[in-house]
């Protein structure tokens, strides 16, 4: 049964259910532990473009789990692109809906999950850990599984071949440098 601490938004439940999949018929007595390692802050992640990893404080030796997330696919980033408008990116449950309704769901995929552990399995307590966590970090901030699976990085790609062909109105503050509009007097 999920708890109400992770997943309760859809984008957050994707990384819920790689804990707890649907098509898991027995209830897996790490999960309560795992839950309470993510929830107490056992779990330090960092992500690295399509890498998540976090140290799990758990034992005598704390574990390190690498966890490889693949690449969006163009035709979800594509569709995410359309439906987002505006400079406010409102990553809702309604949209995450109307995504999957189009065929081209936000969910993660996983490339590759490793943890320095001894339990030599994929889901030992500490990847366990590690999806809850993830799940929390999401909750809090929907880009971050957009981020993890390259979705900024490839739309501004996108976004800069486009702007190179089209001619804008305006121009993101950010974009322009002071120094081309400025000189320091010596």
């Amino acid at each position: 049964m999920t708890s109400n601490d992770f997943g309760y938004l859809m984008w957050g439940r994707d990384w819920v259910r790689f804990a707890e999949p649907l098509r898991q018929t027995r209830p897996d007595p790490q999960l309560p532990r795992a839950r309470r390692m993510a929830r107490d802050g056992k779990v330090q992640v960092t992500i690295d473009g399509g890498i998540v990893r976090a140290v799990v404080e758990h034992g005598r030796k704390p574990s390190v789990v690498t966890i490889e997330v693949a690449p969006m696919s163009r035709e979800a980033i594509v569709e995410i692109s359309r439906r987002l408008s505006g400079v406010q990116l409102a990553l809702t449950d309604e949209l995450y809906r109307a995504i999957t309704d189009a065929g081209h769901p936000p969910a993660p995929a996983l490339a590759g999950v490793d943890c320095s552990c001894p339990a030599d399995t994929s889901r030992c307590i500490h990847v366990l850990a590690v999806y809850y966590a993830m799940a929390q970090r999401v909750d809090d901030d929907p880009r971050v599984t957009l981020d993890v699976q390259g979705y900024f990085r490839t739309s501004s790609e996108s976004a800069e071949a486009f702007t190179a062909a089209t001619p804008r109105r305006w121009i993101a503050l950010n974009a322009l440098n002071p120094a081309d509009y400025f000189v320091v007097a010596e």
